[in-house]
């Protein structure tokens, strides 16, 4: 689907994210790792604010996601969830069994959002040796063999550079379809040399970081080039952390105040800033905050300078009208997925589906009216 005709459909997807507890750079992780209570909660309060989506993310010390979407498909109804998988720690014939399962089981709820990995130490602590780059080669490897499994008629062999398989086959099929093939969506991200060709085979939505305007035109571009390469075509997604207030002023100081308050904790827990990790998403962060804490209309970096450029960090500040129209700008860069998480995660969850997810909605509609007609 191209650009013009995605924003002539005028659908935008909003994805929120669910952790096990309540934990983000202002509220440090209290209790157990795994809290089933704050989990259903947390998960009803997307779908209750309006999301599409939930990504339940996935890190070497944390409670497994793939239960944690099974659970939380269990007590929600309607929306739907983006599991964070790392290629390399499952095999993918039993991944595939697994993800067609969940997508059976949940109604045809899952995708899978495929990390290959941005840092060497948080690999090796699953016992992950490859560098970067192998890494990404390896995630090409496992789409294609997943891909085969979801599709394959009988039985088939495979012998690769990473995975050597005789008769794999799978009984269960995803309730998920592309081009009338079982197929659970796929989620991608990775911005260096090595991700960008694997991008443009496999992802159904590319996602970014919450980078600035100019930054997402030039990525875009070429994961655009790359797909088409290959005669696909991908939506994206973009990272944000809305900070949102009655007044403009009130965000602003909203804003301080979570910097001044993860200062203070990283100090408590004695981090460091350090430098970025592999990961050319964080560099590209960290390149964006060297520019200006203040970028384009709203974009506010300083919490992604404080903290090397690690996870979605950077933010956009404002009323949910002047934050509504700041995600327009990405829209008409062709964006029509918007991961957005808060700093105070359920509260910040049910605000957003108050006014932002709404008024979003409405201008992204109204733009839309606008493409046909010129069209």
């Amino acid at each position: 689907m191209s650009q013009q005709s995605q924003q002539q459909d005028g659908v935008v997807e909003f994805i929120g994210m669910i952790q096990g507890q309540k934990v983000s750079e202002i509220h440090p992780a209290k209790g157990p790792a795994l809290d089933r209570d704050y989990v259903r909660a947390f998960a009803q309060a997307h779908e209750t604010a309006g999301f599409d989506r939930v990504l339940v993310p996935h890190h070497s010390t944390s409670p497994d996601a793939t239960l944690t979407v099974a659970y939380a498909a269990s007590v929600t109804e309607r929306i739907h969830f983006m599991l964070a998988h790392r290629p390399g720690f499952v095999a993918p014939t039993l991944a595939a069994r697994q993800f067609a399962s969940l997508d059976q089981f949940s109604g045809g709820r899952l995708a899978v959002h495929y990390i290959s990995g941005g840092s060497d130490e948080e690999q090796r602590r699953d016992g992950d040796w490859l560098d970067h780059d192998q890494r990404y080669a390896r995630t090409d490897e496992y789409l294609e063999v997943l891909h085969k499994v979801w599709t394959a008629e009988k039985p088939f062999d495979h012998e690769g550079a990473h995975y050597r398989f005789q008769n794999a086959f799978s009984e269960v099929r995803p309730v998920q379809t592309r081009n009338g093939k079982p197929h659970v969506p796929v989620y991608f991200g990775g911005a260096s040399e090595a991700a960008i060709p694997v991008a443009g085979k496999y992802a159904d939505v590319y996602a970014l970081w919450g980078e600035s305007l100019d930054q997402a035109r030039e990525l875009t571009t070429r994961v655009r080039a790359e797909a088409a390469r290959h005669g696909r075509s991908v939506r994206f997604s973009v990272s944000f952390r809305p900070i949102l207030a009655e007044t403009e002023e009130a965000a602003w100081a909203r804003a301080e105040n979570i910097l001044a308050e993860t200062k203070r904790l990283r100090v408590v827990q004695g981090y460091n800033r350090g430098g970025p990790q592999q990961s050319e998403g964080a560099k590209r962060l960290l390149a964006a905050a060297e520019k200006g804490s203040r970028l384009d209309k709203r974009l506010w970096t300083a919490v992604a300078q404080e903290i090397g450029g690690r996870s979605n960090s950077t933010a956009l500040v404002g009323t949910p009208e002047q934050v509504a129209d700041a995600l327009l700008d990405y829209y008409d860069l062709g964006v029509t997925t918007f991961l957005i998480r808060g700093f105070d995660p359920l509260e910040d969850a049910l605000d957003y589906g108050r006014e932002l997810i709404p008024r979003t909605r409405e201008l992204v509609a109204q733009r839309a009216a606008s493409v046909r007609k010129a069209a």
